[in-house]
């Protein structure tokens, strides 16, 4: 399918009614670099009103970027720094501990990863120092090898919120942890809809919860969805989808930042993970809220 015929299916997929909010794609590019452990990309934070951002990999890396922009508009990626993530210990990691998939800024700047197969929670002070311990919840060492805390967002009190990617059961409601006042909860759930599974999770500029969803079929690729919630005394509610594609119009869109530009617009980023495969590509795909 050409390039042109995916923009207007994207466009004109079947992410809400017309009267309601939508998820406007305004940018699609590919990020390569020339180093052979970049890609493999997870988690997403942009930052400074979208001229930069941070990425985290599934082989235990991070990267730093400058977002070229033209009136607003993305533009380009240029690398502004890379290495690897690491221990408590200060050592890089390896093994079974690199799979990081989760990135989050808290209100100091101070950066949240989450990570698969050893399932846990990291603080980094400094991208290129050692990792600070997050306790774990009871249920971390029970969740699936490949399937564990793939979202990771923080709210605007350094409240965190961590979402694993499999819920159990088709009609389970995903578990969403909280971790505040230095202990973890499982107060809350997240609904589960069909065969989408979470992916990454990201506290918007109005205060609600975006959620990035990926449903996968070997023969078609993948289809990514993304719907918003309202957090209130009740838990979850006020569940908008925003956005969807049919399967294969998008690639493997695994890491997610919503943020506020210049002009006030709210702006979601995602950013695919290429697993590493000649076939699949980094991309940066950039969408617009519509409040309509």
């Amino acid at each position: 399918m050409k390039r042109a015929a995916i923009l207007v299916l994207l466009l004109w997929a079947p992410a809400a009614s017309a009267a309601g909010p939508a998820l406007l794609l305004d940018a699609e590019i590919p990020w390569t670099e020339p180093e052979a452990s970049f890609g493999g990309f997870s988690g997403l934070a942009v930052t400074d009103d979208g001229r930069s951002l941070i990425a985290v990999s599934d082989k235990g890396t991070w990267a730093t970027g400058r977002m070229e922009r033209e009136n607003g508009r993305l533009t380009g990626i240029a690398m502004t720094g890379h290495g690897p993530l690491h221990e408590i210990s200060g050592t890089p990691l390896d093994g079974l501990n690199v799979d990081a998939e989760g990135l989050d800024l808290d209100p100091r700047g101070r950066a949240y990863v989450s990570f698969e197969a050893f399932h846990r929670v990291r603080r980094y002070d400094s991208l290129d120092g050692p990792a600070a311990p997050v306790p774990p919840h009871p249920d971390f060492p029970r969740l699936q090898n490949n399937s564990g805390l793939e979202a990771l967002t923080i709210d605007a009190e350094g409240t965190l919120y961590a979402i694993p990617e499999r819920s159990g059961k088709l009609d389970r409601p995903f578990p969403v942890y909280r971790f505040r006042n230095g202990r973890w909860d499982k107060d809350l759930r997240l609904r589960r809809d069909g065969d989408f599974l979470v992916v990454d999770a990201d506290f918007g500029p109005d205060g609600k919860l975006y959620v990035l969803e990926r449903s996968f079929r070997w023969l078609g690729g993948f289809a990514t969805r993304i719907r918003r919630f309202t957090l209130g005394p009740e838990g979850l509610g006020d569940e908008t989808t925003l956005f969807e594609t049919r399967i294969g119009e998008m690639d493997n869109m695994e890491g997610m930042s919503v943020w506020r530009d210049e002009a006030g617009r709210t702006r979601v980023t995602l950013i695919s993970d290429d697993n590493f495969f000649a076939l699949q590509r980094t991309i940066i795909a950039e969408f617009l809220l519509a409040e309509r």
